[in-house]
């Protein structure tokens, strides 16, 4: 019996979930208090990098404005 589990193949679905499931057992979660500011430093760089792409838009447009217009 034992030499027919050797020559078995493991089943890749399950062999998957297992290897999830141990690569997340060793993964440093963040503390509540980590995972607020870092979501709050995310905001604030989607807002400036935002503003720098309207204003970039802005002069991008009203140069071509001048040139076509």
């Amino acid at each position: 019996m034992a030499e027919k589990a050797k020559g078995k193949k493991p089943n890749p679905v399950q062999a998957y979930f297992r290897e999830t499931i141990g690569e997340l057992r060793k993964v440093t979660w963040p503390t509540r208090r980590e995972a607020l500011q870092l979501t709050g430093l995310v905001i604030v760089v989607m807002i400036a990098v935002g503003f720098i792409l309207g204003m970039t838009d802005a002069v991008a447009r009203g140069l071509l404005g001048l040139l076509l217009g």
